[in-house]
């Protein structure tokens, strides 16, 4: 009887052993500010890293999983702070607003969340989308039915009316029927439109502080948005737990953000000294989207379908946006990785390194930018951003190590996602 209670207990034990993903990584690099560890084992459970070890650890094969990158290069998931997960820029996205429900958006988005996280990026913050739609691809991609980055949602951007997120380019019956609720004028219409956006779903506030390029109007991309509005904007957020992202390209709109408490300013792209400074003051974030500015000036030249407004506010803005951002960089601002991607293409992430590069950042600083940086602005630090027990398995893998050749993330081979593997070409 007793040896029958013992077979028992040991068949017990040995059933309810614990699974593990255990990754032979040939370099790793745990944090991209550290040097990188060679020949590790990375051991995951529950979609979390238990620890990482030296040496490549064999484990039990009948319980757990070995995944051989041992030529390769291993890295954190990188983090896209700026998309548009639901919506990619066309001759005909306009049309496309028009004919496609909520649910046709969530489809067409589970396409391009799916080409996202297979580039490399395990997290994106998506700062403006139809509700309904982007909330329901988030908690899908959470709970496992379809693939995709993590998505740390706004919902609809909150602007002024006639402001950058409003509706236009449309006749008058169609844009108030598109008009959200999030249009408001005012600080107390303002505050409304917060609490309602957290009511329905946002992880994070939106606003436009000023004009924007792809707006069809020709209200010029200086401060829109009042300061009692930004103001009660991002009090009231912040008094929900939710952080603010401000759309904004003029100074003015710029600073008026900052001064009140913004936790990123998005594009940036004639910020001024003044600006450089009451960043530095308020430790916000920066988050240029370089590449949005290069790709619509690459449409209008190519395809030229976009309006005469559109045309006007874009074509010579980029060497503008690199002058500033540079002397941005170069005076100390904190610089979080964001592409605007819904205006680029979806799944071309890393082509902004390429232009970050030429402000004069160098690998690490970029890669920190998309990694370490990116995780301090969405709040977690404790979750994301580097290799380290504890944190979310989001770990992406290259032929060669980035830190030496930028270009290598261009081109990611394994892609794993809260402990689940997306791509393996290795």
């Amino acid at each position: 009887m007793r040896m029958l209670i013992l077979v028992f207990g040991l068949f017990l034990m040995a059933s309810s052993a614990k699974a593990h993903t255990i990754i032979h990584a040939g370099t790793v690099i745990t944090d991209p500010r550290e040097t990188p560890l060679q020949e590790q084992s990375i051991i995951i459970a529950d979609g979390k890293i238990e620890r990482i070890e030296a040496g490549y650890l064999k484990g039990d094969p009948a319980h757990d999983t070995v995944i051989d990158l041992r030529s390769a290069t291993v890295l954190p998931g990188l983090i896209d702070m700026h998309t548009h997960i639901l919506f990619e820029l066309s001759p005909t996205s306009a049309l496309q607003r028009l004919k496609m429900s909520a649910t046709d958006a969530a489809m067409q988005g589970a396409l391009y969340a799916k080409r996202t996280l297979e580039a490399g990026f395990t997290t994106v913050r998506d700062l403006g989308d139809e509700p309904e739609a982007i909330y329901g691809l988030r908690d899908a991609i959470h709970k496992g039915y379809v693939a995709g980055p993590r998505i740390i949602a706004a919902g609809n951007s909150i602007s002024g009316t006639g402001g950058h997120a409003d509706v236009d380019g449309y006749n008058a019956e169609i844009v108030h029927m598109l008009t959200p609720d999030t249009i408001c004028d005012g600080p107390y219409d303002c505050r409304r439109a917060v609490r309602e956006t957290v009511k329905y779903g946002a992880d994070v506030i939106k606003i436009t502080s000023t004009g924007g390029v792809l707006s069809d109007s020709a209200t010029g991309l200086m401060q829109q948005m009042k300061d009692d509005e930004i103001a009660e904007i991002i009090s009231t957020a912040h008094s929900l737990g939710r952080k603010v992202a401000a759309h904004a390209h003029g100074a003015d709109g710029i600073n008026a953000a900052l001064e009140a408490g913004i936790d990123s300013i998005e594009h940036g792209s004639m910020l001024d000294e003044r600006s450089i400074t009451l960043f530095k003051e308020s430790e916000a974030y920066l988050v240029p989207t370089l590449l949005a500015g290069k790709t619509v000036v690459d449409k209008i030249r190519e395809q030229n379908f976009l309006p005469p407004a559109i045309r006007e506010k874009a074509l010579g803005l980029p060497p503008i946006v690199m002058e500033n951002v540079g002397k941005a960089y170069k005076g100390g601002v904190k610089i979080a990785f964001g592409t605007d991607s819904g205006v680029s293409t979806h799944g071309t992430n890393a082509q902004e390194f390429l232009l970050m590069r030429d402000l004069g950042m160098s690998n690490s600083e970029m890669i920190a930018a998309a990694t370490v940086n990116a995780a301090d602005l969405l709040g977690m630090s404790d979750r994301l951003g580097t290799l380290a027990p504890g944190k979310a398995a989001d770990i992406i893998a290259v032929s060669t190590n980035p830190l030496e050749n930028i270009e290598a993330l261009l081109d990611v081979g394994f892609v794993m996602g809260a402990g689940r593997v997306a791509k393996n070409t290795f």
